[in-house]
C-alpha cells in the first residue's frame, strides 16, 4: 500500500457560534459550523461560485481557548486531515461518515477588500465569499474506477482510495488505520482516470463536498467525498512508499487525543447540521 497523506486546508467563515463539550473522560471537542464559495468552472467554461458548508472539530486544550475567541461570523483557517468512521445502528445497518480532524486554527482578519468579504445566504449565515477549500491524499484505489456519462454528455469517474495511517497506541506498539475517501473527477480527467484499477497508488488533490439523497425508507442520506481537480498516477514499490518507507510518527498528544475520541467519540448522523 502507498505511503498515506492526509491533508485539509480549510478557510470560512462560522455560520454559528461554536459548540463545546466534553466526552464522558474529560477531553473537549469544539465543533465549527464552516461555510464558503469554492470557484469552479463548468461545463460551459465558465466560472461559478458554488456554495460548501461543512461541519470541523477539534479537540483538548485548543478546543478551550477558541471556544472563547470564535463567534458566528468569524472567518478562520484550518488544517487538518480526513477522520474516516464507521459504526452499526440498532438496527444492525453499517453507517460510515467522512469528518473534518482540524489540527491547526488560526482566526483570520478580512482586512481591505474592493468588496464584501462574505455573502449571506436564505438562512441568514455568512459565508466568506473567496475561501478556501483544499484537500490532497495519497492512497491506493479500492475497487476499479467506474467511467460513466451523464445525459448530456459529460464523463464522470468514480472510485474510492485507502488511505493508509500509522501510529503507535499507548503500550508503544505499531498500529495502522486505514481512512476511505471516495473521489469523483469530470471531463478529460474522468476519461483519463478511466482505467485505474484496483490497488492503483494515486495522489489526488481537489475539493470536499457534501451529496444527499432519500433510501429506499424515504430517509435523507448523506455522503461527503473529494471533487477532484487533479489525479497523479504513482509507480508502485518503494518510491511509492512501500518496503524501505515509513511514515513520520504522530506526536504523543496527537496519538493520546485520537485514542480517546475513537474510544469515547459517540456515533452521530452522516451530516449532523
Amino acid at each position: 500500500m502507498a505511503r498515506g497523506l492526509n491533508t485539509l486546508l480549510m478557510a470560512g467563515t462560522l455560520t454559528r457560534a461554536p459548540e463545546l463539550r466534553y466526552t464522558p473522560g474529560g477531553l473537549a471537542i469544539l465543533e465549527m459550523h464552516l461555510a464558503g464559495n469554492d470557484h469552479v468552472i463548468g461545463d460551459d467554461n465558465q466560472q461559478r461560485e458554488l456554495a460548501w458548508y461543512h461541519r470541523a472539530t477539534t479537540f483538548g486544550n485548543a478546543a478551550e481557548t477558541l471556544s472563547n475567541q470564535l463567534e458566528a461570523g468569524s472567518a478562520v483557517f484550518l488544517e487538518g486531515r480526513l477522520d474516516y468512521r464507521s459504526w452499526e445502528t440498532p438496527e444492525g445497518q453499517r453507517r460510515s461518515a467522512l469528518d473534518i480532524r482540524a489540527l491547526r486554527v488560526e482566526v483570520l482578519s478580512y482586512g481591505p477588500r474592493k468588496e464584501e468579504p462574505t455573502v449571506v445566504d436564505v438562512k441568514g449565515q455568512q459565508r466568506l465569499r473567496n475561501a478556501l477549500n483544499e484537500v490532497v491524499i495519497i492512497g491506493n484505489l479500492t475497487r476499479d474506477a467506474e467511467l460513466r456519462y451523464t445525459p448530456s454528455g459529460s464523463a464522470v469517474t468514480r472510485f474510492s482510495v485507502a488511505v493508509n495511517e500509522r501510529f503507535r497506541d499507548r503500550s508503544g506498539a505499531d498500529q495502522e488505520r486505514t481512512h476511505y475517501v471516495d473521489v469523483n473527477v469530470w471531463r478529460e480527467l474522468a476519461e483519463a482516470c478511466g482505467e485505474l484499477t484496483k490497488g492503483d497508488p494515486v495522489l489526488v488533490i481537489g475539493r470536499l463536498v457534501n451529496d444527499s439523497w432519500a433510501d429506499q425508507e424515504g430517509n435523507r442520506r448523506y455522503t461527503t467525498r473529494i471533487e477532484g481537480s487533479r489525479v497523479e498516477y504513482l509507480s508502485r514499490g518503494p518510491a511509492s512508499g512501500g518496503s524501505g518507507t515509513r511514515p513520520e510518527q504522530p506526536t504523543q498528544s496527537d496519538r493520546t487525543s485520537q485514542l480517546d475520541i475513537d474510544e469515547e467519540f459517540p456515533p452521530e448522523e452522516d451530516l449532523p447540521f
